[in-house]
């Protein structure tokens, strides 16, 4: 892949994400949603690559854009996977918290999962946890694991986690085992990325999600050098024969870094929406506005914030 995609799909991110902030706090999570998929959509028809959409908006008949198997670039090289989310934390937006991001992740392609739309059990940390961790291993057991491994105390660690009833036995377990616990309402791969930069404070993510967001999260930590693991949480027959259908023979199995973005080359950028740990949210003054970014590389380690500072007046996407 072109290094100079880069700025490419930050470009995308940034428009999705100053499309949706205007809804901020409007309680309009659909909306808002709708408006950072059309821009992302439109801003993805200058991007020079051959794009098919691996984890999108949902199946051709649930999507009117952004659909899985939908073709996004001018169809030239590289020919690539992509996973995209708009917005992640629309209900975030609606309700004007901590969080949202607007999210791309591009590989080789065929080198992305093609998850299935079902939760995931995952477990992530950054690059000094790495090869410590283990989904199978008690809570108690991985803190130990990540303690050691930073040269702390379990009591320094924190621990980040969805705010769900199905969570109530993770928290109480990490309770138990003495480290500290940051709830969260929505954003689970802002969550992800977070444990790989010590700024943040976040140390392991524990916990199930969205298996889409899963692939994201990974192809952030893989450029970040850090390490996610997941297992597919089917809840039905239906859904355990969309994983068979999607070639997971043993839909149960750990799924690894190299099961969830293989090779040696990702990119991966996102737009912060709203405040978080790691990016500023869009900031809107009369006919400007700033957006702060992210975007990295996998083969080369790169990670670069992207300060960018817009004349809405002439955003055609807006």
């Amino acid at each position: 892949m072109e290094r100079s995609l880069t700025l490419e799909l930050v470009r995308v991110t940034e428009a999705a994400a100053l499309a949706s902030a205007s809804w901020m706090g409007f309680g309009k999570k659909d909306e808002a949603d709708d408006a950072a998929t059309t821009a992302m959509r439109k801003e993805f028809e200058k991007v020079p690559m051959d794009g098919i959409v691996v984890i999108g908006e949902g199946e051709m008949d649930e999507a009117p854009m952004l659909y899985i198997g939908e073709h996004l670039g001018q169809g030239v090289a590289p020919a690539v996977d992509v996973a995209v989310d708009p917005l992640e934390g629309t209900n975030i937006l609606s309700k004007g918290t901590w969080g949202a991001i607007s999210v791309i992740a591009i590989a080789d392609r065929g080198n992305l999962l093609h998850a299935p739309d079902m939760y995931m059990e995952k477990i992530a940390v950054g690059p000094q946890a790495v090869g410590k961790i283990d989904i199978h291993a008690p809570i108690r057991d991985n803190l130990k694991a990540v303690a050691n491994a930073q040269g702390k105390d379990i009591s320094d660690l924190v621990a980040i986690v969805l705010d769900r009833e199905r969570h109530q036995q993770i928290i109480h377990e990490i309770r138990e085992a003495g480290a500290r616990i940051r709830l969260i309402s929505d954003g689970d791969v802002a969550a992800a990325i977070n444990t790989a930069f010590p700024d943040t404070g976040v140390d392991i993510m524990f916990g199930s999600g969205g298996a889409p967001e899963g692939v994201l999260a990974a192809v952030a930590l893989k450029c970040l050098g850090g390490e996610i693991q997941g297992k597919l949480l089917p809840q039905n027959q239906e859904e355990l024969e969309r994983c068979i259908q999607m070639g997971l023979a043993n839909p149960h199995q750990v799924l690894f870094m190299d099961d969830l973005v293989k090779g040696d080359d990702a990119i991966f950028a996102a737009t912060g929406v709203t405040d978080g740990e790691l990016l500023k949210g869009v900031r809107f003054r009369g006919t400007r506005a700033t957006t702060q970014s992210v975007v990295m590389r996998a083969k080369t380690g790169t990670v670069r914030f992207v300060e960018g500072n817009h004349r809405l007046e002439r955003k055609p996407t807006l």
